[in-house]
């Protein structure tokens, strides 16, 4: 295992007293990287644990810039027992956020069993850990698409679960062991179901910046826009939705930031592990995307609509009302925000964090 603390050696860390610590697994990622600085905001000590396959070592130093020089950040595998262990008895850690996973539904589709072996097993050894360092709160980065396609919208918590991807069949087990381990144990997990995070940090120094080709539509679109891809595919137009494209509930990477920082606060009452919707519960359509986000960058977005992708569904949105009633928490920034703060980090670092 190799350690990369940017500003203090985990050997240091090891010596004297260590506060308790928030662990968040694949906290240089997208939704990580945010949810690290709502963290820090909030007064709390993180510690990042990430194996950098989905994330760039540059996106450090942004994340340094808006939280701390001295962040904490390990490289490692979440799956890593030994590294985990390591992890947990160097910096006290009380409460683990866990992002790190394998993410495309469309690659899973091709490498089912590369996704449930790293989901699975990263779950698995956390939460192993997790109970044996008497670990309080677990919040766990679930997805919308543990529900597959919906009998009714918006969909409810409560609806069953019917995945259609590898992807989301991960998601869907993951919950199932964190919630049967909750059920026998002290520890409290929380799963959050969120939708499509889009949009950056208002200061545009950190944002979603995938390695390779971007798989979720904004960023292709924030792609085209920026003359990097020369026109968007639309997967299906003949979906039973008002424009023929599918339609989504989108929803701001900070507010979706903020919702891991209430789920770490929340009393869960006699709950041992509890289900949340993170979404808007406003849907929008692919090409109302395309409009909204030629509105924020001034510039033409050309697409071409393509035949339908394995995987997909036609429409999906959100009644977060459970959300808003125990975790006192909902969604405030809208679309063109959204878009707007999305364009901005795109535009501020057109070849991504370097």
């Amino acid at each position: 295992m190799v350690w990369c603390t940017e500003s203090a050696c985990f050997d240091q860390a090891l010596s004297g007293e260590t506060p308790v610590t928030t662990l968040i697994t694949g906290g240089i990622g997208y939704v990580g990287s945010h949810t690290v600085v709502s963290l820090h905001e909030s007064g709390r000590r993180v510690v990042v644990l990430d194996d950098f396959s989905n994330a760039r070592r540059s996106a450090i130093g942004a994340l340094q810039s808006l939280t701390d020089q001295n962040l904490e950040v390990v490289k490692g595998d979440a799956a890593d027992r030994e590294t985990v262990e390591a992890v947990f008895d160097a910096y006290g850690v009380d409460s683990v956020i866990h992002f790190a996973a394998h993410k495309s539904v469309a690659e899973s589709m091709s490498q089912p069993l590369r996704y449930f072996t790293n989901n699975l097993l990263s779950t698995l050894t956390l939460a192993s850990v997790s109970v044996e360092c008497n670990v309080s709160r677990f919040v766990f980065s679930s997805s919308a698409t543990v529900y597959g396609t919906p009998s009714v919208l918006p969909i409810t918590e409560d609806m069953p679960l019917d995945p259609q991807s590898p992807y989301g069949a991960t998601k869907s087990m993951c919950e199932r062991i964190l919630s049967d381990t909750a059920s026998a144990t002290d520890m409290r997990t929380v799963m959050l179901r969120y939708f499509n995070p889009v949009g950056a940090h208002p200061s545009a120094r950190i944002g979603e910046d995938p390695l390779g080709v971007p798989q979720n539509l904004v960023p292709i679109v924030m792609q085209v826009a920026s003359g990097r891809l020369p026109k968007l595919p639309i997967y299906g137009g003949d979906y039973d939705t008002r424009d023929g494209t599918t339609v989504r509930d989108y929803i701001h990477v900070m507010d979706l930031a903020e919702g891991h920082l209430a789920a770490l606060d929340t009393d869960l009452g006699q709950h041992s592990s509890r289900v949340y919707n993170l979404g808007t519960g406003v849907e929008t359509t692919v090409l109302e995307i395309v409009a909204a986000a030629s509105e924020a960058t001034q510039r033409e977005i050309p697409y071409e609509i393509v035949g339908r992708r394995i995987g997909d569904i036609g429409a999906s949105w959100a009644d977060c009302g459970r959300a808003a009633a125990e975790l006192g928490w909902r969604a405030h920034r809208g679309l063109s925000e959204m878009l707007a703060d999305h364009w901005n980090f795109v535009r501020q670092h057109p070849h991504g964090l370097s």
